[in-house]
């Protein structure tokens, strides 16, 4: 952040979380949601920019520094994450996984914060409320969030 400041440029942040994990292992085991963990990540890794940083942040929730773009940008890119994760078939010890649905949470430097904390604290706001507007979805961070 304090690069971008200095740059004038924005940084996005995208949290994300994955839909009914518990339920996941509870029903089929860790191992499967081990298998949906690691796919997410390679799908992540595969479907982000070089200068993008993707992070496991704990759990099933997932974190991308998104450097040089703006909240409304990083929205179309959080809804074609979404769209590539739910096509995932994730091969788990009791066949095919899925479809695999994510709730993400979007906000952005300076606009929805000016620490990392605010930030983050913002995408996590929008998080909450993509899983409470019914998961599966991307929700923006609000101004006051």
């Amino acid at each position: 952040l304090a690069r971008a400041s200095r740059a004038g440029a924005p940084v996005a942040v995208v949290m994300m979380d994955i839909d009914h994990f518990k339920r996941l292992n509870d029903t089929q085991g860790h191992e499967a949601g081990d298998a949906v963990l690691a796919a997410l990540g390679r799908c992540l890794a595969e479907g982000t920019r070089l200068e993008d940083v993707p992070c496991r942040y704990g759990g099933e929730e997932f974190v991308l520094i998104m450097p040089g773009l703006a909240a409304t940008r990083a929205m179309g890119r959080a809804e074609e994450l979404l769209e590539r994760a739910g096509r995932l078939e994730v091969a788990g010890p009791r066949g095919i996984i899925g479809p695999i649905t994510l709730s993400m949470g979007v906000a952005a430097f300076p606009e929805h914060g000016d620490s990392a904390q605010a930030v983050l604290q913002a995408a996590d706001s929008a998080l909450y409320r993509a899983k409470a507007d019914g998961r599966a979805r991307v929700v923006l961070a609000r101004s006051w969030d």
